[in-house]
């Protein structure tokens, strides 16, 4: 028997992994595979429609794994635990790379073809999401609006009324920067968490210190790591643009939106604004 033989030989199974298991499997026990794939329910005959209900269904997972470690992350800082908040924000970083990739399934849908299963979801629409809500309510983007429009949904709406009362990622970020001996406006610190972070001249100031100082220095990796998080988000947001004009347009959204150009306003929207502004002055 030769060395190609040898290889394509049916492999040798151990007894353990063949031996009939009592019930689901451990494997099905812990990840809940079945109940998973058993979520998908096209309601067209469009051969297109499954890959979107799954991409979507998958987004929604990534969703949210980022606001738990969003969320590590927001609890570490307030805890003056810079590493654990930094490894948090890191493995954000990661699910949202896969985030990103995950578009690649229906980014080239045509009109026809989104067209074919797009009156199936009525009224459904991505910016109802209640997880990719609280990431935007995590990154500072809080609306008093979007959070009424879950009203309907007293479990949900309670859970995302919380995120939207507390702290943002980012107003931990700059609160744990000042106890660090970094001046942050008390203004920007005492600010109402429920309103929209806006970008402010001080906390400007306060980044240009750090990017200004040693290139060495923890305060200025956090910068980075934060500016890594904004591009991601602010990519994901534009690929949402791109897949939209591509498949309908300008059509209106089917939730009622302005469809596009609702997209295109939320996609410009910058997330930790100062760090974007503050490379302007170094």
């Amino acid at each position: 028997m030769n060395d190609r033989t040898t290889a394509l030989a049916e492999p040798v199974m151990d007894d353990v992994l063949t031996r009939p298991f009592t019930g689901a499997s451990p494997y099905d026990s812990y990840v809940h595979a079945s109940v998973l794939n058993s979520m998908q329910h096209p309601l067209t005959d469009a051969p297109d429609e499954m890959g979107f209900l799954v991409t979507t269904q998958v987004m929604e997972l990534w969703f949210t794994l980022i606001v738990h470690e969003w969320r590590t992350a927001r609890v570490a800082f307030a805890k003056d635990d810079l590493r654990a908040a930094m490894d948090a924000l890191v493995r954000s970083r990661r699910a949202l790379t896969a985030l990103n990739g995950a578009w690649a399934p229906i980014a080239a849908l045509t009109p026809c073809q989104f067209n074919g299963f797009r009156a199936a979801f009525g009224k459904a629409s991505g910016f109802q999401s209640a997880m990719y809500r609280h990431m935007e309510f995590l990154l500072g983007d809080k609306s008093a609006g979007l959070l009424h429009a879950h009203r309907g949904d007293p479990a949900v709406h309670e859970a995302l009324g919380e995120t939207y009362r507390e702290p943002s990622l980012y107003d931990e970020v700059l609160a744990f920067l000042h106890r660090q001996g970094l001046h942050v406006p008390l203004h920007v610190r005492e600010r109402d968490m429920t309103g929209p972070y806006t970008s402010d001249p001080g906390v400007v100031e306060m980044w240009r210190e750090i990017y200004a100082g040693p290139q060495h220095h923890p305060h200025l990796a956090l910068g980075e790591l934060l500016t890594d998080i904004a591009e991601l988000v602010t990519r994901w947001r534009f690929e949402h643009v791109l897949v939209v004009r591509r498949a309908m347009g300008a059509k209106p959204g089917s939730a009622g939106s302005a469809g596009l150009a609702w997209l295109e306003q939320r996609a410009a929207r910058p997330v930790f604004p100062e760090l974007w502004e503050v490379r302007g002055d170094i």
